[in-house]
């Protein structure tokens, strides 16, 4: 059984994400730069934006998180929105979600400029990863397929099954297993899903975004399955606090021939691929 380690890929292309902006920036004038905006104080949004920031910062990016109070209004938050979108040293923009109760997500999401929508969640992008064309891919599945690459794990001709059906995960992610170059044949599940356990039993490649813990057990697994686990999981377990995903790691683990770790598998890819796509917006809004 393969550990499909997310932490060892993450560094693996911060580094080649470093080395590439340090020999394209003669030719830029600046590096890229990042713009975080977090509204409120939720304590785990802060530790996520944090740690992109301090990612952005250390492979040579400009980044910066603009922080607004949890009051702030509809109408405020689009206009700092606009006032980034009209930043010429801003190549990307990412909206940290959830937002405060009484503010509309979607409609912050479609007012990011296209080309620094570096979360590949406006409506622009999303309907180019529809039509298979190129564009700025979400975070969370672009790494996940990044992560199947590294181990050399093909999924052409084989079954796939997503359970999730989230624009920030399942959706796009069963767009990119099925996509020209990918083909494989995949069917998205979800909670109203009739015999979701025979489902997922037919799956070469099982991917989870459920966000609920060890819901996937062995006797859901296909023996020598690859097991993709999105869910991040915060349970109380021995009066401490850990992370789990949806999979019962320890029972799936010894049927499936391969499996991502939570944490250490998904998580760190998604910000590794939120410095790609930067990296991918600068280097068009720059013409390098």
């Amino acid at each position: 059984m393969l550990i499909l380690d997310g932490k060892s890929t993450a560094a693996e292309t911060r580094a080649a994400l470093r080395e590439e902006i340090a020999s394209l920036l003669p030719r830029a004038g600046r590096a890229p730069g990042l713009a975080v905006i977090l509204a409120g104080d939720d304590p785990a949004s802060q530790v996520y934006v944090r740690n992109k920031e301090k990612a952005a910062l250390e492979v040579g990016m400009n980044a910066r998180t603009v922080r607004l109070p949890a009051s702030v209004s509809q109408n405020e938050l689009e206009d700092v929105i606009a006032g980034l979108n009209a930043e010429r040293d801003v190549d990307g923009i990412l909206l940290q979600l959830p937002l405060p109760r009484g503010l509309d997500a979607d409609a912050c999401i479609s007012r990011i400029s296209p080309e620094k929508d570096v979360d590949g969640l406006t409506p622009h992008n999303q309907g180019l990863l529809a039509l298979g064309r190129p564009g700025l891919q979400p975070c969370t599945p672009a790494g996940v397929m990044r992560l199947l690459d590294r181990y050399g794990i093909s999924t052409s001709g084989k079954k796939a099954v997503v359970v999730g059906r989230s624009s920030l995960v399942g959706r796009p992610l069963a767009l990119l297993l099925g996509s020209k170059g990918r083909d494989a044949t995949v069917t998205m599940c979800h909670s109203r899903t009739a015999n979701l356990a025979e489902e997922c039993r037919s799956a070469d490649i099982l991917c989870t975004a459920l966000g609920n813990p060890r819901f996937i057990g062995a006797d859901m697994v296909k023996p020598g399955a690859v097991v993709i686990d999105v869910g991040i999981n915060r349970i109380e377990e021995g009066g401490k606090a850990r992370l789990c995903g949806d999979v019962d790691f320890a029972a799936v683990a010894e049927k499936c021939s391969a499996i991502t770790p939570v944490p250490g598998g998904v998580g760190p890819m998604t910000i590794a691929m939120l410095l790609s796509n930067t990296v991918q917006a600068w280097k068009s809004r720059l013409a390098l």
